[in-house]
């Protein structure tokens, strides 16, 4: 290994401190302990990390812009993705277009031109989906494409994400070894939710290895489309549900609540991420904890590499996940 291809994230994992508190040390910000600062930077003398002469190395034959693409720039979990991007591209010198699809694929379209035509060096791609008119117009250029919290069935362009059908699968026997009998995916729109057919899948394959009914309900994207469910969930004698977008999750909750049930007495919920939303809400939710920021900032880092024409170690990187237990959910 060349020692231009230690990564920003070898150095926060041997000094055992986040990417974001190595990107502070490295570009000189003062809101880091001393103690910190020095075992970050003794790291990165022992690693030889070299950031900015591959920075510099790049910006004398490029443009250093990439083009960053997300579905809604209202939505926590993308924004989160977006902050370990802007830290990690910052850190390489390079400048950032941001741009939203509004969940259209018409607009998808024209976003992925209007970037290409721009002539970004790369592209982040993070989506609901990756559509197959998205990775067409990806196959016809050479911009290098980099998928971040996406599974590519197809496995051409390169993805960090977590292993989704695992931490479903340990969320769904949470919910199972509490004592729930009748348990419920809850996912968003219908055609285009993250990763859709991993977490259908996983879900299938546990409620027939557990003789359980299946009951998976689509198009729950927003509080009120949540909210509006909970009475089909209470017809239908659900008391435990995996969604997958947290305001989702509060609307049945709240619905719930309405209704003179009590959480997590009635009804147990957990959401597949964890954001500002899951913590605000009483009673909190337990969650699915995804490494956002890292999963973005390892998603900059490696387009940072095609960018340069160097080879990958990993083509798809899995980051670790954590099972978090708040109070939506409760040993029976």
């Amino acid at each position: 290994m060349h020692k231009q291809e230690v990564t920003i994230y070898d150095v926060a994992r041997e000094a055992k401190v986040s990417m974001a508190t190595v990107s502070r040390v490295v570009n000189g910000n003062n809101n880091v302990r001393k103690e910190t600062r020095d075992r970050v930077m003794e790291v990165i003398n022992r690693l030889h990390y070299q950031p900015n002469a591959v920075a510099q190395g790049l910006a004398s034959k490029r443009t250093t812009t990439v083009g960053i693409i997300v579905p809604d720039l209202t939505n926590l979990y993308f924004a989160e993705l977006s902050k370990g991007i802007d830290d990690i591209a910052t850190l390489y010198k390079y400048n950032i277009i941001l741009s939203s699809t509004e969940n259209k694929l018409l607009k998808e379209d024209q976003v992925i031109q209007g970037l290409l035509n721009k002539q970004v060096d790369g592209v982040i791609y993070m989506g609901d989906r990756l559509s197959d008119e998205a990775a067409a117009a990806f196959e016809r250029t050479n911009t290098p494409v980099v998928l971040a919290g996406i599974i590519d069935s197809r496995e051409q362009f390169a993805s960090v994400n977590i292993d989704y059908q695992k931490s479903d699968k340990e969320a769904l026997t949470l919910l199972l070894d509490n004592g729930c009998k009748e348990i419920a995916l809850i996912l968003a729109d219908g055609e285009a939710s993250i990763n859709k057919e991993n977490r259908i899948r996983a879900y299938q394959e546990f409620a027939e290895e557990n003789n359980l009914t299946k009951h998976i309900y689509q198009d729950i994207y927003s509080y009120q489309d949540g909210y509006d469910l909970y009475g089909k969930l209470e017809k239908d004698g659900i008391d435990a549900a995996l969604v997958t977008r947290n305001l989702s999750a509060v609307g049945i909750m709240n619905a719930a609540l309405d209704d003179g049930k009590k959480i997590p007495d009635d009804l147990e919920l957990i959401t597949s991420n964890a954001t500002a939303i899951s913590e605000v809400v009483r009673p909190s939710l337990t969650n699915i904890k995804q490494p956002l920021y890292d999963i973005g900032a390892v998603a900059m880092r490696m387009l940072t590499k095609l960018m340069a024409n160097e080879e990958l170690d990993e083509q798809h990187m899995v980051m670790p996940y954590e099972l978090v237990e708040k109070g939506s959910t409760s040993r029976k």
